[in-house]
């Protein structure tokens, strides 16, 4: 479980003081639809989009991809191919490949070759249903040396400081003082700085070629050793500044030294989630991406979605200053709340899913797996309760300058208004609108100079429709529900 009451508690007071700082918009009681009240992504806007080797502009819609369970021999066991083909048949492009540093470096200076082979075997897959893939070093509670998974315990010092585990509130254990201090020798040895520099450039090496690698996560949910005095978010602030900062800066320049080309992704504290600016400094390369997460703590302690507390608007508010800032683009790296299916989670996710497209590039929920708690879709592969909600028309590429990009659930309608880019040739005027599988199946209509070989996708299947256009030209891409065979006009 992902519960966090802990980080819950120690921010309660700090949230408060920020979340009326944030001024959010009053909810709507009566508002049953989302976009209507945070509204359509329009551009120009101050966070500028994702982008391909070819200049088009990306969204990225997808989910975690993961096996926490499985180790050594076994690692990875848990993914399959299954996982990719089911993505893209219900419309998704996107996957957050997690990988552990202990089960690629189990001893120092010794990697593991039949792990990087895994790793390149569910790449492959990937590939194969057209599935971007995002490379996430993945830790929770720092690693196995507190019974969890990530930084080996070689490279885990804790000064003999002491560690009780939480087994009914896992994220307390982060505040425990033998993982906060393992924390603070990994942002200031410098054999472990040099140590996770190297483990970098051994994936960033073997995987830079390969074509469904769209980028790197540098680490998973960073957290830090608290001073005496501070609060929560003053720590998070810290720590973001004075060693995430510097260490992304190191761990770029070693992605770089093999790979020029792939994204590079960022995260802040987990403390982004209780609507915290981060205190993130200036990473120094062209192509980062911005990565939180978005977690509400009472949610996940399993209470219901409260659209009374303004936290989606707070969070929006508080996520979206350092990209501005910077002018990178966002993708949130996990979401989704365990409880799906109590009585408002049908509103969250509306709500949700609207502010995520107002200001992001993209997102991977938490977690594609087959089964309950927070897996997507059940043992039969059927969406969870609320969780169909996810899947949705968008435009996974557009080949131009987006205007305007807005999908209606009420109506199932989108509509997405584009000014075509130039050389047609090299494929930057293309753009490929993604539809997902639909009980009626969709029609497509264009307006301005374009054409499209896919003016229907038939119920029960995905699609992507391929749009050229003349460079230069305002393009819009609507798409709706067809109707019933019974109630369509006659030619």
């Amino acid at each position: 479980m992902r519960t966090r009451r802990t980080i819950q508690a120690l921010v309660a007071v700090c949230c408060t003081l920020v979340l009326s700082a944030a001024a959010p918009v009053a909810a709507d009681p009566g508002d049953s639809v989302g976009m209507s009240r945070l509204g359509p992504r329009l551009d120009p806007r101050p966070i500028p989009r994702l982008t391909d080797d070819r200049g088009r502009a990306l969204t990225l819609r997808g989910w975690n991809v993961e096996d926490k369970t499985n180790r050594a021999a076994a690692a990875l066991s848990a993914i399959t191919e299954k996982h990719f083909r089911d993505l893209r048949a219900k419309g998704f492009n996107f996957a957050r490949l997690l990988v552990f540093w202990d089960d690629l470096e189990p001893r120092e200076g010794r990697y593991s070759a039949a792990y990087l082979r895994k790793i390149e075997r569910i790449l492959d897959w990937a590939e194969t249903y057209g599935i971007q893939v995002l490379i996430d070093a993945h830790q929770d509670v720092f690693g196995p040396a507190f019974g969890h998974r990530g930084v080996p315990e070689w490279a885990t010092r804790t000064d003999g400081l002491p560690f009780t585990p939480h087994p009914d509130d896992w994220f307390a254990e982060y505040f425990e003082p033998a993982v906060q201090r393992a924390f603070t020798h990994l942002y200031e040895d410098e054999d472990l700085l040099r140590a996770q520099a190297r483990m970098w450039r051994v994936l960033a090496h073997r995987f830079e070629h390969h074509p469904a690698v769209l980028g790197y996560d540098l680490i998973n949910e960073p957290m830090g050793e608290l001073r005496g005095g501070e609060d929560l978010p003053t720590a998070a602030r810290r720590i973001e500044r004075d060693q995430l900062t510097p260490m992304y800066n190191r761990l770029a320049d070693a992605v770089r030294s093999a790979d020029g080309g792939n994204w590079i992704f960022v995260e802040p504290t987990p403390i982004v989630g209780e609507g915290v600016p981060t205190g993130l400094g200036r990473i120094e390369d062209p192509k980062v991406v911005y990565a939180p997460h978005f977690y509400n703590a009472a949610m996940e302690a399993g209470a219901d979605y409260d659209p009374s507390a303004g936290w989606i608007e707070s969070y929006e508010a508080a996520v979206t200053a350092y990209p501005e800032q910077q002018r990178i683009p966002v993708v949130v790296g996990e979401w989704g709340p365990l409880n799906n299916s109590l009585p408002n989670m049908a509103r969250f996710y509306r709500e949700a899913l609207a502010s995520l497209s107002r200001y992001s590039s993209g997102w991977a929920g938490y977690v594609w797996c087959y089964g309950s708690g927070y897996c997507a879709v059940d043992e039969r592969g059927v969406f969870r309760t609320n969780k169909q909600q996810t899947a949705a028309p968008y435009a996974a590429a557009v080949g131009g300058r987006v205007a305007s990009d807005a999908y209606d659930p009420v109506a199932g309608t989108y509509r997405l208004v584009y000014r075509a880019s130039g050389r047609v040739a090299s494929g930057r005027a293309v753009t490929e609108v993604s539809l997902p599988p639909s009980a009626s199946g969709w029609g497509i209509a264009l307006e301005g100079a374009a054409w499209t070989g896919t003016r229907t996708v038939a119920a029960g299947r995905a699609g992507v429709v391929r749009v050229v256009a003349l460079p230069g030209a305002r393009i819009a891409v609507t798409v709706t529900p067809l109707a019933p065979l019974s109630r369509r006009t006659p030619r």
